[in-house]
Order: C-alpha cells, then structure tokens, then sequence
C-alpha cells in the first residue's frame, strides 16, 4: 500500500520548518549579539548650565569610557539621572551590564553615617542617590557591574562601608593621590593581591596607574574583599565575593587601555561577563 499525504499536512510539515528555521536564526542572533551597557553619566545643575535652554540640567559622558567598552565588544548606552526607582530598575533590566563612573564630586558622609569634614568637596545629591539606586539593585540583580573611581567608592558605601573624607588629612604617611596632570600616564604602582578576581585578570603583581582621588575606602562593606593597594596602604581596589562580577578600582583604567594591555585586560573581562549574564 502506497502511503498518502495529504496537501493539508504537507502544509503544515513546511510552516513547522520554516518556524523552526526562523527560531534557529534567532537564536543564532541573540547569541551573537553584543551586550548592551549602561554608564551612569555626570550632570551639570542648571544654574551653571550656559546653553540657550536655560533652566535646564546636562547630562553628560566622557568619550573616553564608552570607547573603552566599544573596544572590548559592548554596547554603551548612557542611563539618564532619574529619581525614579522605577524608571531604574525598568533601564537596568534590559542591560547586561553597568559602568559606575567618577567625577568630581564626593558622596555626601551621611550615606555613610558620618558628618562632613572640612575638606569634603562639590555633592551632586541627585547623582549620588541615582547611582546608588542603580548599584543596589544591579547588586541585587547579580548584574555585573564595573566602578570607576568615584563608583568604587559608591559601591563600597552601598554595602555599608565607609570613606576617608580626605586621605592627606586622615591616613598618615600616604602620598600625593591627586595627580590628575598624569592621568594618561600613570601617577604610581599598585600591588594586586593573589587569589583575586583582579589577579586572575592582568595576571601581575602591579601595574601603574593613574590617580585622582582625594579620598579613598576606609571600611569595607559586605562582602567585599580588597584586590589592589598603593604603596602607603591605600585601598586602590575591591571585588565581591558573592557576585559573579563585581569590581571596583580607584584610578581610571580607561584612560589607559590603549598604552596598557592589563588595564585593557580589565575592560575585556567585564564583557565577557556581560556577554555570560
């Protein structure tokens, strides 16, 4: 007996492939696909804003950190200053990872129940609450997430750690960390402590690096270790030991990525946990 098909079934026999091919290269897309990024910019208040559009704040992003996740494979996307825990957590939720950035601006001591010293420099309030905003929930997320100088600190503090407000004032016998002249070449050495995520990354046990910060790490907060310190004992980097990527370094490494295969090396490895998230 001759098998019959019939023209209904032969139908849906080609719709069920052609689906599945379609599915097939769709996944073959999202795979290949880059992560997207976001990077907490800076403001510009609107008294001080010169534009025609007065009354208006800025947001702004140095060039230098979305060409550093260019070049190791990402998507930047620059996340809007938002009061809004909402409107956060709905930008964070499509990104696979976040770079907290530095600026100059200090965190206010109350988020970390201190008062102010004299020293204590320019408080963008509404930045501080945004980032740190963006850092618990990322935290909570397990999203990978990348601190930059100020963002080290800002980690730090969402963690229950704390800040020298002022290391040439509080840290006896430390050096000169506001070099902000040598920036593109490295102001000192920091020492990468062994069995850290940070070690495993550059593979040294110092690197040169730039340095603009005049305070630094005082407590660690929960759960995290400390990967890399200056000379005088200054904190110059942490890592969680409960996130799958979590790392903070006080000088800016994309600064210099392009003279320097470690510090490109530390871009590299946050997009690929990106790219696993």
């Amino acid at each position: 007996m001759t098998d019959f098909i019939s023209p209904q079934s032969h139908e849906v026999t080609k719709r069920k492939s052609f689906v599945s091919w379609c599915l097939s290269g769709a996944n073959v897309m999202i795979k290949r696909s880059k992560p997207l990024i976001g990077i907490t910019p800076d403001v510009q208040d609107a008294a001080a804003n010169d534009s025609t559009e007065k009354g208006e704040a800025v947001f702004f992003l140095r060039a230098r950190y979305a060409s550093a996740i260019l070049q190791a494979g990402g998507i930047p996307v620059i996340l809007p200053i938002s009061s809004s825990r909402t409107r956060i957590r709905e930008s964070l939720d499509r990104l696979s990872g976040v770079v907290v950035t530095g600026g100059n601006f200090d965190i206010h001591p109350r988020h970390y129940r201190e008062t102010p010293g004299e020293e204590l420099g320019n408080i963008k309030e509404d930045r501080t609450s945004f980032e740190l905003e963006v850092i618990s929930y990322a935290l909570k997320k397990d999203l990978p997430l990348l601190g930059i100088c100020g963002g080290t600190q800002a980690i730090n503090v969402v963690l229950g750690g704390s800040l020298y407000q002022h290391i040439a004032r509080q840290i006896p016998g430390a050096t000169n960390h506001e070099k902000s002249a040598l920036k593109e070449t490295g102001g000192h050495k920091v020492h990468i402590k062994a069995g850290t995520k940070l070690k495993r990354i550059v593979r040294r046990d110092s690197i040169d690096v730039n340095t603009t910060h005049h305070q630094s790490i005082k407590n660690l907060g929960r759960s995290l270790i400390v990967n890399a310190v200056a000379g005088d004992g200054v904190v110059e980097g942490i890592e969680s030991r409960d996130h799958s990527f979590v790392l903070g370094l006080q000088w800016h490494p994309e600064f210099l990525t392009r003279r320097s295969i470690a510090q490109k090396k530390i871009f590299t490895a946050f997009i690929r946990a990106c790219e696993r998230y």
